[in-house]
């Protein structure tokens, strides 16, 4: 685990943006993670940058500078069971959807509408990582963390990590102060299925399904997502690069009075979520390409580099994105991916 200098990160981003670090260290295990910080404290301190898999990330500096660690922890294990639950432990720098896989095999339920999320273990409760119907929120039991100024192991039950919608503790203000180190999960015996959200049913009647299994959502989830999203070792994305924004009930039935198409969904506390997508779409975006920078021809909450786009270039093109729904919408919206 030697400190590395000026290491080109084009491998480590999905967006397959060319950025050099300054400095780049892979650790293996938490006793390696120890030593790093133990022996580059001050470049830590200074500035760093814990990377997974890379897959929520816009880099806009030709040179990072700061200190890259590359979490490589892995592991999956079974710690314990109850008469409803099994408790899955995962490490941080376990690939995903390799997790996700692991647990359908294992009938764990309660991940399968996940299936084919990008990135890695450590990153989900970060984000709060959610598809078709389901958060990671409502599957993690807790988050063990590594607090780089403590030098101390802390465990962060669900509510601790105080979850919202793609935002937890970790991006709000205890970002930056913990590396995550394992994830445990509540998965069910008792699998109960979600398959109302999104194109489930319907790909599930396609693909002649008459008794439903984890399995089989799975495979639906991975089907529709491969259909509309474009695979990041093909063509360079992050996947959904907005959050759908949430709206007051009078705007939307303003809205809706001017777009009868639009589509909103009610939350909790009275508000009205709308699918950011549609926002882009109806604009005109979806299929724009500016130089290598682009919007996905299937997916407009999808922006991609075509080959050889900068990051500052897919930046100034999502700028021109938001300013436009404000324009039209008088609709903020906000990215998902965070800018570096």
């Amino acid at each position: 685990m030697p400190l590395q200098n000026n290491i080109s990160l084009k491998k480590f981003n999905s967006f397959g943006i060319e950025s050099i670090a300054r400095d780049f260290c892979v650790f293996n295990s938490i006793d390696e993670l120890i030593e790093i910080i133990d022996q580059y404290r001050d470049l830590i301190i200074s500035s760093h940058l814990i990377l997974g898999g890379g897959s929520n990330i816009l880099l806009t500096q030709a040179l990072l500078d700061t200190l890259v660690l590359k979490n490589e922890i892995k592991g999956i294990q079974l710690k314990r069971e109850d008469a409803n639950y099994f408790y899955i432990e995962a490490a941080a720098g376990e690939n995903w959807h390799h997790f996700v896989v692991t647990c359908i095999k294992n009938g764990w339920a309660g991940v399968e509408n996940l299936s084919l999320i990008p990135g890695t273990v450590g990153a989900a409760p970060i984000q709060n990582i959610g598809a078709y119907g389901v958060e990671v929120k409502d599957i993690i039991e807790s988050v063990e963390a590594y607090h780089i100024a403590d030098q101390t192991i802390h465990r962060f039950t669900n509510a601790d990590c105080a979850f919202d919608y793609r935002d937890s503790i970790f991006k709000k203000n205890q970002k930056n102060q913990f590396v995550i180190t394992n994830v445990l999960f509540r998965l069910s015996k008792y699998p109960i299925y979600k398959t109302n959200y999104g194109a489930i049913e319907t790909e599930l009647t396609k693909m002649g399904i008459k008794e439903l299994s984890i399995q089989s959502i799975s495979e639906a989830v991975i089907k529709i997502r491969s259909s509309k999203l474009p695979d990041p070792q093909i063509i360079g994305n992050a996947g959904s690069f907005f959050k759908n924004p949430s709206i007051s009930k009078a705007h939307f039935e303003q809205l809706i009075k001017k777009y009868p198409s639009i589509n909103g969904y009610p939350n909790k506390d009275g508000s009205i979520k709308i699918a950011a997508g549609w926002l882009i779409e109806k604009v005109g975006w979806k299929g724009y390409r500016e130089g290598d920078a682009g919007c996905h021809s299937l997916q407009a909450l999808v922006l991609i580099n075509y080959g050889a786009a900068s990051g500052s270039e897919i930046l100034a093109l999502s700028d021109k994105i938001i300013l436009s729904i404000l324009q039209e919408f008088d609709i903020q919206l906000e990215r998902e991916v965070n800018i570096l």
